[in-house]
């Protein structure tokens, strides 16, 4: 089974992604995957290069990642471009890492930007939302990251609205007020019952 992972900046996504992992699942990490190719000597890097300028280049080769989000949030067109060179090295490197699971073994694909990509629905069974109110989110981020509440919002701007990440859910877990322990037992609540259909 595949299922694709996803929430808003803050929601407690990579929580419940490593709760998964403790449950048998292998986690492919879109994420990590994106941040892999755009380092020094990175596969992404000579496309991006060509297609940004050495602008968005840091002094160590890889990429520049404070002004390319510069330059992404002021101009929707350079996103498009960005995710134009990106998504098809992230796609193809989660199929390369899909075909090392186990036989049988479930796949979390952990997709921050499932729902805005458009195309992940078709590549997965299943789809789990974590969500989380956006004061919650803000909340968070500041008390992890040292970021602005204003940083924070544009973040959660650029993401798809609360509204439509539930409705593309196949299973929702509302992580607010939850402990660790609640937020394990919900966890693996739905493992099972997702697990045990699946071997029906």
């Amino acid at each position: 089974m595949r299922i694709g992972l996803t929430g808003g900046i803050g929601s407690g996504k990579s929580t419940v992604a490593s709760m998964l992992v403790g449950l048998g699942a292998k986690l492919i990490d879109t994420d990590a995957i994106a941040r892999a190719i755009a380092q020094p000597h990175g596969a992404a890097m000579p496309a991006l290069q060509l297609e940004f300028g050495a602008s968005v280049i840091a002094a160590d080769g890889g990429l520049d990642r404070a002004r390319m989000r510069e330059l992404v949030f002021a101009d929707p067109a350079a996103k498009r471009r960005l995710e134009a060179i990106l998504h098809p090295l992230i796609g193809a490197e989660c199929e390369r890492q899909a075909a090392t699971a186990e036989a049988g073994q479930t796949i979390v694909f952990d997709v921050p930007l499932l729902v805005e990509s458009g195309r992940w629905r078709t590549n997965v069974d299943r789809v789990l939302v974590v969500d989380a109110s956006e004061a919650t989110q803000l909340e968070r981020v500041v008390a992890r990251s040292g970021w602005t509440p204003d940083a924070v919002r544009s973040v959660i701007a650029q993401q798809a609205e609360r509204g439509l990440r539930r409705a593309a859910a196949d299973a929702l877990i509302f992580n607010e007020k939850l402990t660790l322990a609640e937020l394990s037992l919900e966890v693996r609540s739905l493992w099972e019952r997702w697990t045990d259909a699946d071997t029906r």
